[in-house]
């Protein structure tokens, strides 16, 4: 017997084939994954899906990225980077957006952060220069900073990215840590649980104490 899902869909009208084909463009949705949610829409009030286009429509004209800090934000500058009460002095560098809301989660960091919108990975052709690097050097050169903490995730891009920066860094008054690695080795920190992650950004470590790893 054949595998049904083999088969192309055929669609009975040319608005639901595109609406399904625009969905599936999502990471991790599927054609028959699209179809679900697209018929779903169909069978709400028309108002509630007007509600979610325009909601994507005002994220994607309207967001801003933080002057300060490149995280997202709906101001110029972000809510984190705003509070006076937040620790300007102690940067947490992070991959993405994500990583800056688990640890928010944990409560457990006071400081500000830095996100870099991603990691060095060759393989991707993503190189330092597509990085948001240079500016986290410069905020360390205006000497208000007194610690920097890498926090990404413990994968080979994640490290390399690590000693990139620690090696930009080199020649500055600034200490340099490391969350503690009760975040397995490979594992990517948006998917660890807040009580792990929280204790690993309490018990940070000197970043030199890892260079055994390069």
């Amino acid at each position: 017997m054949k595998n049904v899902f083999l088969y192309p869909m055929e669609f009975s009208s040319k608005l639901l084939e595109k609406a399904v084909n625009e969905m599936a463009q999502l990471p991790g949705i599927g054609k028959r994954t699209a179809l679900r949610l697209v018929l779903h829409l169909l069978k709400q009030p028309k108002e509630q899906t007007q509600f979610l286009a325009e909601a994507i429509s005002c994220m994607r004209t309207e967001i801003k990225f933080c002057t300060v800090c490149h995280n997202i934000s709906d101001h110029s500058v972000c809510e984190i980077c705003a509070n006076e009460s937040r620790n300007h002095a102690l940067i947490c560098v992070v991959e993405d957006i994500r990583d800056v809301m688990a640890i928010e989660n944990t409560g457990q960091f006071k400081g500000v952060y830095h996100v870099l919108g991603g990691k060095i990975s060759p393989i991707d052709g993503i190189g330092p220069s597509q990085l948001n690097v240079i500016s986290l050097v410069e905020k360390v050169k205006k000497g208000k900073v007194n610690e920097i903490i890498f926090a990404l995730s413990s994968t080979m891009e994640g490290d390399t990215t690590n000693f990139y920066i620690y090696k930009q860094l080199k020649g500055h008054e600034v200490k340099t840590s490391t969350i503690a690695r009760g975040i397995a080795v490979g594992d990517e920190l948006e998917y660890a649980d807040e009580i792990t992650l929280g204790r690993s950004i309490l018990n940070r470590i000197p970043f030199e104490n890892t260079m055994k790893n390069y």
